[in-house]
């Protein structure tokens, strides 16, 4: 796979992909601001099937910042995500909170290259597919990469935390 833009005027999850030097494509659409599920309207747009596409999100456990990361027709479950850290007590973080732990807007975080480095679980769906798709660091981009760089990259656990709504 070959790598797409990520210049130094990109995002900081493609700086990050682009320093790491790991193989990835960006894929951008246009982005619906009507649009109510920003995971959902990536898959849609960009023509993928929405278990290859992944949302970030961030949760409280046991009050400290975890990501985790989920396809886009799933939700999380928190008690999974609070086992996975080894922890107790899960619950959605603050959309102002994971905004400012991560640096960027909701609808557009992604796992990678966020201010801050939190522990992070991948839900182990992602090992079905060569690639997933993830936020690129705003609304309307996402990367493309295998889910062994995504691991890599963001030091993250594989578990099974997604589950159907």
């Amino acid at each position: 796979m070959a790598r797409k833009g990520g210049g130094s005027t990109g995002t900081p999850a493609t700086r990050a992909l682009a320093g790491a030097g790991i193989p990835h494509v960006l894929r951008t659409y246009p982005h619906d601001v009507r649009a109510t599920s920003y995971g959902l309207e990536a898959a849609e747009a960009l023509g993928v099937e929405p278990a290859r596409v992944f949302k970030t999100l961030l949760a409280d456990v046991d009050g400290a910042l975890v990501v985790g990361i989920v396809p886009v027709d799933t939700q999380l479950d928190l008690k999974a995500l609070a086992a996975a850290v080894g922890g107790k007590r899960a619950a959605m973080a603050e959309v102002a909170r994971a905004e400012r732990a991560t640096g960027y807007v909701a609808g557009g975080i992604s796992p990678i290259g966020q201010r801050q480095a939190h522990p992070t679980v991948l839900d182990a769906s992602a090992r079905e597919h060569d690639t997933v798709l993830v936020s690129g660091g705003r609304r309307g981009l996402d990367v493309e990469l295998a889910p062994d760089a995504l691991v890599a990259l963001t030091r993250a656990r594989l578990a099974p935390i997604a589950r159907r709504a």
